[in-house]
């Protein structure tokens, strides 16, 4: 019996400093005497051999977590100091304050002003820059809306059978169930919240608002609908599938419109689609489609947050 502990312990050790067929012979010596062991005692050494194996699977499981961690620690730190040595690198190259080719001190807010009208087609100045003149920067904010809600969607969502599971994976966990209150008051607030949410959007380019602002407030619709009535009545018309659809759709969408601008400004070509009569709904050209896009896609995000953060999906 000595013998034979021993020469499992040795069969241990040569596995655990990397040898994968050091359990293969383990069995079969055991199994030579096994005429001279009673029946109890080879279930008793079986069961303590399974024991063992788990033992030593958990132990190799934490090893390799352990390992995962510190490399992704690691990998972070290097991240993040590449990204400071960048941020100083690009601000070392910046003019000084006061310095003639300023953008304060330049032409561009000059041009914006006076032919802002004439170039985009929108009144509303603001709108007509960003959506135009620097409608590639927007393009690139638009992007890290989408990175930010995958990247919370792969830290926070759950499977549906994890949130089934879960008791506080019902949505009422935390409150009150059908606050008449809540819900009384949804009903009047939830149809005119989207209602002015939409028309936000649609006049953008002719006053103060645009995607943003409208994208937001219909997120806030989204967001009063879920917490008044649940996730259940919710995800009727805004489910997981749809925010999906409808984020990446927009996304799309904005990147063709304005991968058109780029190209056609880039080379100095003629824009063939219509700015329309200034002040107008359809007018602008693209601004107002890009509008709306940009507006979905922050109120998928801001959906996506809250769903995400209270019981880890939709």
């Amino acid at each position: 019996m000595n013998g034979e502990k021993q020469s499992f312990s040795r069969h241990f050790q040569n596995w655990f400093y990397g040898d994968d067929t050091a359990f293969d012979n383990v069995m079969p010596m055991r199994s030579q005497t096994e005429h001279h062991i009673s029946e109890e005692e080879r279930k008793e050494y079986e069961e303590e051999y399974a024991q063992m194996r788990e033992r030593v699977f958990y132990v190799e499981r934490n090893h390799e977590i352990w390992l995962f961690r510190k490399c992704f620690e690691i990998m972070g730190i290097v991240l993040c100091a590449l990204m400071v040595c960048v941020l100083f690198i690009a601000v070392s190259y910046l003019p000084p304050t006061g310095h003639a080719d300023n953008p304060a001190n330049n032409e561009v807010s000059q041009l914006y002003v006076e032919h802002g009208i004439e170039d985009t087609g929108a009144v509303n100045s603001v709108t007509g820059m960003i959506l135009s003149y620097r409608a590639f920067d927007t393009f690139g904010e638009t992007n890290v809306l989408f990175i930010s809600g995958c990247c919370v969607m792969i830290l926070l969502l759950l499977d549906h059978k994890a949130q089934k599971r879960s008791a506080i994976s019902n949505d009422r966990f935390y409150e009150p169930k059908n606050d008449v209150i809540l819900q009384q008051v949804a009903r009047i607030l939830v149809p005119v919240v989207f209602i002015f949410a939409i028309y936000v959007m649609l006049n953008g380019h002719l006053s103060p608002g645009g995607g943003f602002s409208g994208g937001a407030m219909m997120g806030a619709g989204m967001i009063l609908n879920v917490c008044a009535f649940g996730f259940d009545k919710t995800r009727r018309f805004f489910s997981e599938r749809v925010y999906t659809a409808v984020k990446v759709t927009a996304l799309v969408l904005y990147g063709v419109m304005i991968t058109y601008y780029y190209v056609m400004g880039a080379n100095g070509l003629e824009n063939h689609i219509p700015l329309g009569t200034p002040g107008a709904i359809l007018s602008a050209g693209l601004i107002l489609p890009i509008d709306l896009v940009v507006g979905l896609q922050v109120a998928c995000t801001m959906y996506a947050f809250y769903a995400l953060f209270r019981r880890g999906g939709f």
